[in-house]
C-alpha cells in the first residue's frame, strides 16, 4: 500500500518555497526574455504596434506567456519558447496576409469612425463606437479647442484613439 503524505502549509510556505524557486525564475526569466527580444528584433517593430484589436491581443498573449513561463516551473522553457515564436509568427502571418488582401484586412482590423463633422457630433457613430460627448470634449480640449463648434472633424482611429482636426 502506497503511504499518504500529508502536507501543512505553514506561514513560511506562503512566502519562501526554497532557493530552488528562486533560481529557476531568474535563469528561465533571463533565456526567455532574451528570446522574446530577439524573436521582436526579427518580426520586427509592427507586432508591438497600437493598430488594431488582433495587435493588443498579441501583446498580451505575449506578457501572459512570459508569465506562465516564468512562474509555472511545470512549464520548460522549451515550450514557453515555442509559444512565443507560434505567438510571433501569426502576428506576422496576419499582417502579411491583411497587406495583400483588403478582404482579411477587413476582417482583423476596425474601421476608422466619424465622430464630428463641421461642429456636430455624429450621434450614431457615437452610439456606435461607444463614445460619449463628455469623453469627446475631452479630446477637443486636449488639441485646443474649447467646444465641438471648434471641431471640423473627429475620428476615432482602427487603434482606439482619437484625431481632432480644428476649424
Amino acid at each position: 500500500m502506497q503511504e499518504r503524505r500529508c502536507f501543512k502549509m505553514t506561514e513560511t510556505d506562503l512566502f519562501f518555497h526554497g532557493w530552488t524557486n528562486i533560481w529557476r525564475t531568474i535563469v528561465i526569466g533571463s533565456l526567455a526574455y532574451v528570446a522574446l527580444v530577439l524573436f521582436l528584433r526579427v518580426s520586427g517593430k509592427r507586432t508591438l504596434t497600437k493598430l488594431n484589436a488582433f495587435d493588443l491581443v498579441i501583446t498580451v498573449s505575449l506578457g501572459s506567456t512570459l508569465s506562465a513561463v516564468l512562474l509555472q516551473s511545470s512549464i520548460p522553457l522549451a515550450e514557453g519558447i515555442t509559444a512565443l515564436a507560434l505567438l510571433i509568427a501569426m502576428q506576422y502571418v496576419v499582417t502579411y496576409m491583411s497587406v495583400r488582401s483588403a478582404f482579411f484586412a477587413k476582417m482583423v482590423r476596425s474601421e476608422p469612425a466619424l465622430l464630428v463633422r463641421d461642429g456636430v457630433f455624429c450621434d450614431s457613430q457615437m452610439r456606435q463606437s461607444r463614445i460619449t460627448q463628455d469623453e469627446a470634449l475631452s479630446a477637443i480640449r486636449k488639441t485646443g479647442g474649447r467646444t465641438v463648434a471648434d471641431v471640423e472633424m473627429m475620428i476615432l482611429e482602427s487603434d482606439g484613439s482619437i484625431s481632432v482636426g480644428l476649424k
